[in-house]
């Protein structure tokens, strides 16, 4: 499967060696299948033939000779993200979620702008939770606005984490793709990985630590500009946002307009703007979007 995976380079086995002759490039995203082969080998004790055709299954689409910059992030864009429970891969599957993947190795804060379904939560918390896993960062931090979708709920009851709990069930859907449920409450609970509302930023300082503000659409101007100030020296933010679906009262208007117009030509921040060509879900979801004019 290796083999024919890799037409253009000539692999010979002696014992327990593989010699690869070929294209450099080629010879580089051989190295990183081969790599994460064993990683899947060494984390699971097990490889079937489904497995191997996941890992490999980006090989088909191996870029050209590209500078050396750009073939980093191509060869860095193709692995996968994240191994989650049973060995489930996370990976990128679109060009722009690549292009996401590439941009947070070079900036330390990202806006990932999108119409519903194209896969900007799951991939930003993905970044964080490898980046977690391979101890770049002490912490996780996940927030959002709680605002409600045209809805007007009352007093919801319970604690305060009850209450808050339901605005931020997207993003502990995510986590549960990504890490075991067992580990996952052991990080909730000693605060490793943290989910809070958007208001209880306000006077932190957060360092060491992957931080994502989710429907960042739904934050005003003031708010969204005491998020990005709450950086630390050693900190990376992304962003998620879609300018589509704006949930705040009709008198308020949404800070991301106006972060995105200010902030876009700053070095060390990157703007990417997902379309419905990377709609992930439902295939009927992009023809939706469509139907509302979200996407063309």
């Amino acid at each position: 499967m290796i083999k024919r995976s890799f037409p253009k380079l000539k692999i010979i086995t002696r014992g327990n060696e593989i010699k690869v002759l070929g294209d450099e490039i080629e010879l580089n995203l051989f190295n990183d299948k081969l790599n994460q082969i064993i990683n899947h080998l060494d984390q699971f004790q097990n490889l079937s033939s489904n497995d191997m055709v996941s890992i490999l299954g980006s090989v088909a689409i191996a870029p050209p000779k590209l500078t050396s910059t750009e073939d980093a992030d191509q060869l860095a864009s193709s692995e996968v993200i994240v191994f989650g429970p049973n060995g489930v891969m996370v990976k990128a599957r679109t060009a722009n979620q690549r292009r996401m993947v590439g941009s947070i190795n070079h900036n330390d804060v990202l806006f990932a702008i999108g119409p519903a379904g194209t896969g900007k939560t799951y991939t930003a918390v993905a970044l964080a939770v490898r980046a977690l896993k391979n101890k770049e960062i002490k912490r996780i931090i996940l927030t959002r606005p709680a605002v409600e979708a045209g809805e007007n709920l009352g007093f919801l009851p319970g604690d305060l984490k009850e209450k808050i709990d339901p605005y931020l069930r997207p993003l502990y859907d995510a986590l549960d793709d990504m890490i075991p449920a067992d580990k996952l409450r052991s990080l909730l609970e000693n605060r490793t990985i943290e989910i809070a509302p958007l208001a209880f930023m306000r006077g932190r300082t957060l360092d060491h630590c992957f931080v994502i503000l989710d429907e960042a659409q739904n934050a005003t101007e003031m708010q969204l500009k005491m998020f990005l100030t709450r950086m630390g020296p050693s900190a990376k933010f992304i962003v998620t946002g879609d300018v589509t679906q704006v949930d705040l009262p009709k008198k308020q208007q949404s800070g991301l307009y106006n972060a995105l117009r200010i902030l876009e030509n700053i070095k060390g921040i990157d703007v990417i703007y997902l379309s419905g060509d990377d709609v992930v879900r439902h295939k009927l979801v992009r023809k939706i979007l469509e139907a509302y004019g979200d996407i063309q």
